[in-house]
């Protein structure tokens, strides 16, 4: 595959998307509806799933799709696909605190091997170029012409003070638990796959997730996290996330810098 053309084009979308985003998220109202399984959508959601979708399909025709928005494509079989959230963090654009995000990635063979996180409330956006290495661009976000990138990768952790970071949205009690097992200097909060990113910032050790994701979830970060040297692994036996699954829905899980000493679920 040309991995360039799909990097860039998955960069494009992204600020695409996330242009469509902004429009909704600044405006004095939003339409949101709950869908069949009670999650919130909004009208940015489908507008930019659409959007992504069609711009997929006319860049990269031969790559099949799985979007949230699109339930038809949730039945899809394939080894080599690619994978959307067009709006990651429903609730937090709801409430307009900004940690929501574009997530779009490719997965071969069960594992997320390209992928772009754009979150455009908080002008940060990371993703992985043609060769793997995952960059984090600064300036305007030309939609053509690529900015200036910073590679990104994991910090050295100290296991006698990790950087937590959890979910804004999901976090309970059993984080709460797991996380008692480390020592932590510091723990913070963080909506959609920007925890991934900050993982592969370097600005954080350790992200645990005890609660129900789907792939188009965490497909993009992973992505961004892999790139960056870091891992996502199984929360019960530390084996990798695996993607593709029937379904599309994950279980329990742990992304992490290297040389954070994992504990037991």
């Amino acid at each position: 595959m040309d991995t360039a053309t799909i990097c860039s084009t998955f960069r494009r979308l992204a600020l695409e998307a996330g242009a469509e985003i902004m429009k909704v998220y600044n405006a004095d109202e939003m339409d949101v509806r709950l869908k069949g399984d009670e999650s919130p959508v909004t009208v940015a959601d489908e507008a930019a799933d659409k959007l992504i979708f069609a711009g997929l399909k006319a860049a990269l025709p031969d790559l099949p799709v799985v979007t949230e928005e699109q339930a038809d494509s949730h039945d899809l079989q394939a080894n080599t696909f690619v994978i959307v959230d067009p709006l990651d963090g429903t609730k937090e654009f709801i409430q307009r605190r900004g940690d929501f995000t574009v997530n779009i990635a490719l997965v071969e063979n069960g594992v997320p091997t390209r992928g772009v996180v754009y979150a455009p409330a908080k002008n940060r956006l990371f993703y992985t170029d043609a060769d793997g290495q995952t960059v984090e661009e600064s300036g305007a976000f030309d939609l053509m012409e690529t900015g200036s990138t910073t590679p990104l990768s994991v910090r050295s952790s100290n296991n006698d003070g990790l950087i937590v970071v959890a979910s804004k949205s999901h976090r309970d009690a059993a984080t709460d638990d797991y996380i008692d097992k480390y020592s932590v200097a510091s723990s913070t909060s963080a909506g959609s796959s920007l925890k991934f990113c900050l993982v592969a910032a370097g600005e954080a050790d350790l992200y645990p997730r005890l609660g129900r994701t789907m792939e188009w979830d965490t497909a993009a970060g992973h992505a961004v996290l892999l790139g960056a040297g870091g891992s996502v692994v199984r929360f019960d036996d530390h084996s990798p996330l695996k993607y593709g699954k029937s379904g599309y829905e994950n279980p329990f899980f742990i992304a992490h810098a290297p040389d954070v000493a994992l504990k037991p679920a």
